[in-house]
């Protein structure tokens, strides 16, 4: 039975392998530190966080989250270790609140390897704290316990660190808060809380549990409100076989945890699945008020769950290595076993084992990629304009929508374990973010020449910038082209000739500094009407769409009034419908120094080419993204692009 805890409360651990699951309302920073026995930390290698993921022991989230799991092995630790404390912490340098008070309480719980819950609680009656110590996993008497401690600092993360003894602490959190700036700039944004969450969120504020959260959900509901956690792995020494494939934690297409606020609709009819064998994937059942609102939902469960049976896969096979090594350290370490029979005998067999445990947790994966794999079949044909692939027939009938979409898809994701199932990557509109289409060399682009790679980015913004217009209701969407030295006007061309600028690129000096000021001084009116609510009073003749600067060739031909104008444009502009979408190379903008590492971290970095540097928000995984270009030798952009103009000429749809 799960304990809920209060402040100060402990309850004792049944094992020494464990999962902390970290959920909160915003993105929050998770770490961890080890202290010794008179409660200090020796060192910055005792503390894991974004920057050092990992220690003997512990491995914590590699970026700010709202949803976070941390994994602790007990038995790895250091010798002199005797705890370990969970830290969380707001982003620093970020839009965001500054304190814990601002925001829901977030909740912590302790899972064993299975997922069954040991222990949970909610940090309530937080106000001015930044940073704050939410569980101790403590040794006491050889045993270890965990304690509810929820001790806030106003300090932020250096006052706690310093705490907790650690003299390197105010370079220690600059570092962590570098770290995780960078690792927002390369973050998938994680889809809108559920109704648990909302519902563990305000029992929080209220000071009591929201009923259903305390224990194991029934088969077929939602489990807790934090994340669910992986599927189950095989276990640590002493707490019982392993678990065999079919012992439970399969992708379920009844979608139990893929909830929103509405209602499912009536089911349809679905053959009934064989005894034994997974449910028949259907496009559209996740809930939603909408078929459009039901495919949202459902695209980003099959991300979820992609997500989290990899990362049962990747921690099943890191344990059966650290057990391989483990017996093979024990038979090396006995000189009479090192030479002869027995000792081949024993390497052998810790093998054997080795090989049996990740054949184990291979076939689980398998099974899980396959029941995905025959959703993605069915849920890819099924998808409207917004969230198609360019590939996809309903391109063909494009015709002007008479609503903005709840999203639109900027590419598609994927795993090495199985890089044929490709998951939709759709962001909310409107716009939170402008975008960073990276004409540089990545990791995984080393065989494409400079003037490729510039081509391939210009290609990757103008299909970008064509789905934008094409998604929206004419007159609802405006999208002006800075292109300083016009060496993208064969690239531009396509929104030109069809009409769907309202003007051609601006070029030179002038008519980027006229873009500019323009866009600028639209940011500067309509905040002020926001601020002091006269919204009412604004022109008549305002276009209250929104509108998107694309800008190629960046930094060349800007001077320094220029780029402050674009760092305002990606502060403020989004706020008021305003979006940026840059085309350059990081490296060519490394020039201004650090004046730009703001603007760089405020856009979502996307490539030309596949490259893995996009990370979710749960398990941190690094996902291939692959940017939306339309097939080779199709002419559907074009043909969309047409629509698009035609739609603006005459406000047709």
């Amino acid at each position: 039975m799960t304990a809920e805890l209060v402040r100060g409360q402990n309850h004792p651990l049944p094992g020494t392998r464990l999962e902390v699951w970290v959920s909160a309302a915003q993105p929050v920073v998770a770490g961890a530190t080890l202290s010794d026995d008179r409660r200090k930390v020796r060192g910055t290698s005792w503390v894991a966080h974004p920057g050092a993921p990992t220690l003997p022991g512990l491995e914590v989230s590699r970026q700010a989250a709202a949803d976070h799991r941390l994994a602790v092995d007990l038995d790895a630790l250091p010798d002199d270790a005797h705890q370990v404390n969970v830290l969380l912490a707001l982003p620093v340098g970020v839009a965001g609140p500054a304190s814990f008070g601002a925001v829901a309480a977030p909740f912590v719980a302790v899972t064993g390897l299975d997922g069954t819950e040991i222990a949970s609680y909610t940090l309530t009656d937080l106000t001015a704290e930044s940073a704050v110590v939410a569980l101790e996993l403590y040794r006491r008497q050889g045993a270890w316990k965990v304690r509810a401690v929820g001790q806030g600092y106003a300090g932020g993360l250096a006052a706690m660190l310093t705490d907790q003894g650690l003299p390197q602490a105010q370079d220690l959190a600059a570092t962590i808060n570098e770290a995780v700036a960078q690792g927002l700039a390369r973050s998938v944004a994680a889809p809108p809380p559920r109704p648990a969450d909302e519902a563990r969120v305000r029992a929080a504020a209220q000071g009591h549990t929201a009923p259903g959260t305390g224990s194991p959900a029934p088969q077929g509901e939602p489990a807790v409100p934090h994340p669910a956690p992986p599927q189950p792995g095989p276990p640590a020494p002493g707490e019982g076989a392993p678990v065999q494939p079919g012992d439970g934690g399969s992708v379920d297409y009844t979608h139990p945890r893929r909830q929103t606020s509405a209602p499912p609709p009536p089911p349809p009819a679905v053959p009934a699945a064989t005894p034994g064998q997974p449910a028949q994937p259907v496009a559209g059942d996740a809930t939603g008020w909408s078929l459009e609102e039901r495919l949202y939902n459902q695209v980003w469960g099959m991300f979820e769950d992609l997500a989290r049976t990899t990362a049962a896969y990747r921690s099943a096979v890191d344990f059966a290595d650290s057990r391989r090594e483990q017996e093979l350290d024990k038979v090396l370490s006995d000189p009479r076993s090192r030479i002869g029979g027995a000792g081949d005998a024993a390497r052998e067999t810790a093998r054997a084992k080795h090989g049996d445990l990740v054949d184990q947790a291979r076939a689980a994966l398998d099974r899980d990629l396959a029941q995905l794999a025959a959703e993605a079949d069915v849920v890819e044909p099924a998808l409207p304009p917004a969230f198609a692939d360019w590939s996809s027939p309903v391109w063909h009938a494009y015709r002007a929508p008479m609503e903005i979409p709840m999203a639109v898809r900027l590419g598609g994701l994927h795993l090495p374990e199985r890089p044929d199932l490709r998951i939709p990557m759709l962001v909310r509109l409107p716009l939170e973010r402008g975008l960073w289409i990276d004409s540089g060399r990545s990791g995984t682009d080393s065989l494409a020449d400079a003037d490729s790679l510039r081509r391939l980015a210009l290609d990757s913004a103008v299909a970008h910038a064509a789905r934008l217009l094409a998604v929206y209701p004419p007159g609802e969407f405006t999208v002006h082209v800075i292109d300083p030295a016009g060496t993208g006007a064969s690239a531009f061309a396509p929104l030109v000739t069809s009409g769907a600028l309202d003007e051609p690129p601006a070029s030179g000096a002038a008519g980027t500094g006229a873009v500019l000021t323009r866009l600028t001084q639209r940011v500067d009116l309509l905040q002020m009407a926001v601020r002091g609510g006269v919204t009412s009073s604004l022109p008549p003749d305002l276009d209250t769409g929104e509108h998107l600067l694309v800008v190629h060739d960046f930094p060349h031909g800007f001077d320094d009034r220029a780029v402050t104008q674009l760092r305002y444009l990606a502060d403020e502009g989004p706020a008021v419908g305003v979006h940026l979408m840059m085309v350059a190379d990081r490296e060519d903008a490394r020039e201004y120094g650090p004046l730009l590492d703001p603007l760089w971290r405020a856009l979502l970095r996307l490539t030309p080419v596949p490259d893995d540097h996009l990370a979710d928000p749960w398990v941190g995984h690094a996902w291939t993204y692959e940017p939306p270009l339309a097939p080779t030798g199709s002419e559907v952009l074009q043909h969309v692009l047409e629509g698009v103009g035609t739609a603006r000429r005459t406000g047709s749809r």
